[in-house]
């Protein structure tokens, strides 16, 4: 079968035909030129971590599971407790690896808003930057300023000016030869490898939709009351799931997965879209400012559409999957098979975790000095997410360019703990929420 063609707007099109190249040369192009390898063979790669939450403490058991001697030196969070209660949990699960593994004394320990850079600015090779993703631009910003590797969890950013301080940091990180390695696991299993590769290559025709998916219960309820914090900002980071300078709604911190598939599979990103979405259930404060369902309609340049689904409701129909349809059949990304006629197929191989894979990829792309870095992807179908709340939001068609180019900004103006996040709730506590034909996104 011939390989699919395919006209969308692709990765090195973006960086040519916007003005992004020439932003992110204004942000960062005053940073030294430095190779940044670690290609020392078996020496110890030593890591900080940055966000210490239930992703970030598991990212670390992962990065100190590599092939190598991996040491984890350097901590750091916005809250004591949390960086607390991580550091015992990393240090019982890689008991078994040896005691080597974890060594961070009291003295980097690091908590507070300024905690990243002290971690960044420690004797580290890498850093994993795992805290709320609005505040990765910042940090991976910060990181390669400093010439470290860098795995960050997906999302990287909660709106286009962070998507643009990410792109940039991406080709510095690039001169300066820094692996970097972002959370999008799916890139890095088997079972999606081998369908997507079986697509690209006219196992189902010419693609013509995707239908994408990630529809569940929901996540955690909020964890703190007004009464157990200080100030608005603590809690709203205490809750961050529920605040878009934080998460980005959940388009953004979950649905990205397979968004990230569909840009995968066509190769590019989408051009535009629309759609709706709202409150319907979820709909008590403590939810605070973010949709409980999205459906957006994405369109690349060659005129294929990707339809979309996210939900946080409990005891309706959910999916969390990605399916493909072409010219000659249909593939079901997630479930690995391929339907076309009378030819059917369906993955049976290595069944690895791609979550550790993901970190054996990188710490290996290290150790080899190989060419790694997976930041536009992460940036662009992080953008791609973001495009779609736009477009729920605001109940308008939106263009990728224009809204890659926003200055819309959501981020905070100063983070300290008695400063303000943009969105505050009213005497009742209850925060605005996006009404569509009312709400300015670009």
């Amino acid at each position: 079968m011939t390989k699919q063609t395919n006209n969308s707007t692709s990765r090195r099109d973006f960086m040519k035909t916007s003005s992004v190249a020439a932003v992110g040369t204004g942000l960062l192009g005053n940073l030294a030129m430095t190779s940044g390898a670690f290609a020392s063979g078996d020496e110890t790669i030593r890591v900080g971590l940055v966000g210490c939450g239930g992703r970030g403490s598991r990212a670390a058991v992962q990065a100190l599971s590599t092939k190598g001697r991996v040491q984890l030196v350097a901590m750091a969070d916005a809250f004591d407790d949390q960086l607390d209660s991580s550091l015992k949990r990393i240090t019982a699960a890689t008991k078994s690896l040896g005691a080597d593994r974890v060594n961070v004394v009291p003295e980097r320990r690091f908590s507070g808003f300024d905690a990243y850079r002290q971690v960044i600015d420690s004797d580290i090779d890498l850093v994993i930057l795992a805290t709320p993703p609005g505040f990765r631009p910042i940090h991976f910003e910060a990181a390669v300023n400093a010439g470290k590797h860098v795995f960050m969890e997906k999302p990287v950013a909660t709106d286009a000016p962070g998507i643009r301080k990410v792109l940039a940091a991406v080709s510095e990180a690039k001169k300066k030869n820094l692996k970097v390695g972002v959370g999008l696991q799916r890139h890095h299993q088997a079972k999606y490898i081998e369908t997507i590769d079986r697509i690209q290559n006219g196992a189902i025709g010419d693609v013509v939709a995707l239908r994408v998916y990630w529809n569940s219960g929901g996540v955690w309820e909020p964890r703190r009351s007004r009464e157990q914090v200080s100030s608005e900002m603590e809690y709203q980071m205490r809750n961050w799931y529920y605040y878009n300078w934080l998460c980005g709604d959940h388009i953004v911190e979950q649905h990205i997965h397979n968004l990230d598939v569909g840009n995968w599979i066509k190769g590019g990103f989408p051009v535009r879209a629309s759609g709706m979405g709202g409150r319907e259930v979820r709909k008590d404060k403590r939810y605070g400012e973010i949709f409980d369902h999205h459906a957006v309609e994405y369109e690349y340049e060659d005129g294929t559409r990707m339809f979309s689904q996210c939900r946080h409701i409990r005891n309706v129909w959910n999916s969390v999957s990605e399916h493909a349809h072409g010219a000659k059949g249909v593939a079901t990304v997630s479930g690995g098979s391929l339907i076309a006629g009378d030819d059917k197929w369906r993955f049976n191989g290595d069944k690895s975790d791609p979550y550790q894979v993901e970190h054996d990829d990188l710490f290996a792309a290290i150790r080899n000095n190989e060419k790694y870095n997976e930041g536009e992807q992460g940036a662009m179908s992080t953008m791609t997410a973001i495009l779609g709340r736009m477009a729920t939001y605001s109940g308008k068609v939106i263009d990728m360019d224009k809204a890659l180019h926003s200055e819309i900004s959501i981020m905070p103006k100063r983070f300290t703990w008695d400063a303000d996040p943009q969105s505050l709730p009213n005497a009742d506590g209850e925060y605005a929420i996006p009404v569509p034909g009312v709400t300015k996104v670009v």
